[in-house]
Parts: structure tokens; sequence; C-alpha cells
């Protein structure tokens, strides 16, 4: 019993020693690791003043960079131009970015209908000469399409408004001789300046030239100066004269007639008659 109680002081002595020795190992082994490695340090003295080496700090940047190098060894490159370099050079470039050899190689995947092919023509030539590739150029060809039909649709709209105003307008001033008035200053004008350009020539205020008050109303009173031009009077013209307005009046009111007998089955029809007449003679 007393050799048990003497061994076992010695044991745990030398259990003790084992974890002192291990736990040393294992600070000297976390103060190697902690410490930082400095990358300019590990660079051979030959290399040291490479100014390409001068960003990198550490070893995982370098590697990166140096397997992206590896990836591009065998690939197409191309070199960009300095400011010396010629418009070949530049072509160069572009035909290898993928611009087409000629203007007429350029092709849109846009309807015909919706293109001028002249001007098309013109602008495939720019777009050969700054190298645009046939992405670019057919984008900014939808684009400018796409602007001018918003333009022709917002110009149409406004015209449209301004139509609406001008009729009113001239309902007001005109009165029942408004459709007389309108289709003679019409008639005037079409023949005077012709259709095409009354319809398309808009004005600053967003009227058309044939539907703006001010000129409708300049050719009206021309055509009340003109007014036995056939032009103005058109065929198969069913309007009045002051003239022959008054003699209808006349005739109708005339002693003895049934706008003077109540009892008469064409009384309310006579008098009604008469009524628009007068309202036509005096909007004169």
């Amino acid at each position: 019993m007393e050799n048990q109680t003497t061994e076992q002081p010695a044991q745990s002595e030398q259990s003790q020693a084992v974890v002192q020795e291990n736990t040393s190992t294992t600070e000297a082994t976390t103060e190697v690791s902690s410490q930082e490695v400095n990358f300019k340090d590990l660079i051979p003295e030959s290399f040291k003043e490479e100014k390409s080496l001068s960003n990198f700090n550490n070893m995982e940047d370098f590697v990166k960079s140096y397997l992206h190098a590896q990836k591009l060894i065998g690939t197409d490159k191309i070199s960009i131009p300095n400011k010396h370099a010629t418009e070949e050079d530049w072509n160069e470039v572009y035909k290898k970015l993928g611009a087409p050899e000629k203007p007429e190689d350029y092709k849109y995947n846009i309807k015909d209908q919706d293109l001028d092919q002249a001007q098309v023509s013109e602008f495939n030539k720019t777009a050969h000469k700054l190298g645009l590739l046939p992405k670019q150029a057919e984008g900014l060809i939808k684009f400018y399409n796409e602007f001018n039909n918003n333009i022709a649709e917002s110009q149409e709209d406004q015209a449209a408004q301004s139509q609406l105003v001008t009729e009113t307008e001239l309902k007001k001033e005109f009165g029942p001789q408004f459709a007389k008035r309108l289709d003679q200053a019409k008639r005037l004008a079409v023949n005077s300046l012709g259709s095409e350009f009354l319809e398309n020539t808009f004005l600053k205020d967003g009227s058309r030239l044939g539907d703006n008050l001010s000129v409708i109303k300049a050719f009206s009173n021309l055509a009340d100066k003109l007014s036995e031009d056939e032009i103005v009077k058109g065929e198969g013209s069913s309007y009045l004269t002051a003239k022959e307005i008054e003699k209808e009046i006349n005739e109708l009111t005339q002693e003895g007639s049934s706008y003077w007998s109540k009892t008469h089955p064409n009384h309310s029809k006579s008098v009604q008659e008469v009524f628009k007449l007068r309202e036509m003679l005096n909007s004169e």
C-alpha cells in the first residue's frame, strides 16, 4: 500500500510536464501564424523595382491576377490605338468588334414601310464611317423612328384640337351662314394654295394652315367679294344671295298667303320658312 501511494505523484508530475510542453508549442505556433507576412519581402531582389508588382499587397491578389492572365492567353485581343492612330487603324478595330465591311451590309429588323429608304441609306454611310456595330445602328434607327412617330401623333392631336376650336369660333361668328361661308372659304383656299399645302403646313399655334381661324376668315371675306365667281359658288351650290332671300320672303308673305291665315293648313310651315329666311338674311 505504501508503494502505491508514492507512485501517483510521479505520474502526475509527468502529465503536467506534457501539458506544459504542448501548451508552449501551441503558443509558439500561434505567435508565428499571427505574424503578418510582408508580400514585398517575398519578391526576389531582381524584380523588386517592377512597377506592376507594386499593385499587390498580399499573395492572394497576386495569385488571382496570375490565373486571370493565364486564362487570357490564346484569346483574341484588340489593341486600342493611341492618339497618333489613323482612320484606317480605327477601322481595323471596328471590324474586329463586328462592324460590317460596307454600309449596305447594315440590316434592320424594322418594317420597311416605317422607314424612308433614302434616309436609311444616308444613315448607313455615316454609321459605317463612325464604325457603329449593327446592334448600335439598329438601336439608333429605332429610336429616331419612334421619336418621329411620337412627334407626328402629338402634332395630329394638337391639330385636331385647334380645328375644333376654330369651328366653334366660326359658328359663333357666322351663325346660320357657317356651312356656306366655310365651304366658300375652303374652295377659294384650295384653288389658290392647293389642298396638300393647306393640309401639310402646320403653324406655330399647332393648327393646320387650312384649319387656322385667321386664314379661314380671310378667305371667307375674300370669297364674299368674289361671290359670283364659279370657284367660290361651286357646282350645284344651293346657297341663296341676299336678293334671292328677300324675294322668297316677299312671295311667302304676300297678301292672302298662308302666312297670314292661321286657319290655313300650311300656315305653320310658311311662318317657319320665313323665320329661317330672315335669320339667313340677318347673318349676311
